[in-house]
């Protein structure tokens, strides 16, 4: 029995492949509506257009807007032309050598000069002190109850039902 990992190399899907294919052209900028069309015709070629055309235009417009937010094509109005980092779209992020980020600093810091440790004192023994007594906890005083007048009492002459008599 083969269990899934939580985790997977998730490679480009086919509607950002055509992103990237159309997108890279030189000097070629398209609106959105040109852009989809291009790409939905390439991709019933290779029969990849599943999921109907409405669904497949809100993908592509998701990607196109990723790509844009990635900079790796620039929107310019309603016009969309790709930038010379469009090729790394296609390249895995496991693939790529990644570096760490070189920490900036602003200006070195001085370094106090290192002293000579000087020995240590032998420790002492701790004297021993009483036990330490705790306080008891303090009760909070219950609110007080509204004075309760004579006449509403009188009022009261039928016997109370208990919660069991009432669910009977």
């Amino acid at each position: 029995m083969q269990r899934k990992s939580a985790f997977s190399r998730r490679l480009p899907d086919l509607v950002t492949e055509e992103l990237v294919g159309v997108l890279t052209r030189k000097g070629a900028s398209f609106e959105f509506k040109q852009l989809f069309d291009i790409v939905h015709d390439r991709l019933k070629k290779r029969n990849a257009a599943s999921g109907g055309e409405e669904m497949l235009r809100l993908r592509a417009y998701e990607k196109l807007q990723h790509l844009v937010s990635r900079n790796m094509v620039k929107k310019n109005g309603k016009k969309y032309k790709g930038l010379a980092s469009l090729a790394n779209a296609l390249v895995p992020a496991d693939a790529s050598p990644v570096t760490p980020p070189v920490p900036v600093v602003s200006k070195p810091a001085k370094l106090a000069p290192k002293k000579p440790a000087a020995k240590a004192a032998p420790a002492k023994p701790v004297a021993k002190s009483a036990p330490v007594k705790k306080a008891a906890p303090v009760k909070k005083a219950a609110p007080a109850k509204a004075p309760v007048k004579k006449a509403a009492v009188k009022a009261k002459t039928k016997p109370v039902a208990t919660k069991k008599a009432a669910k009977k």
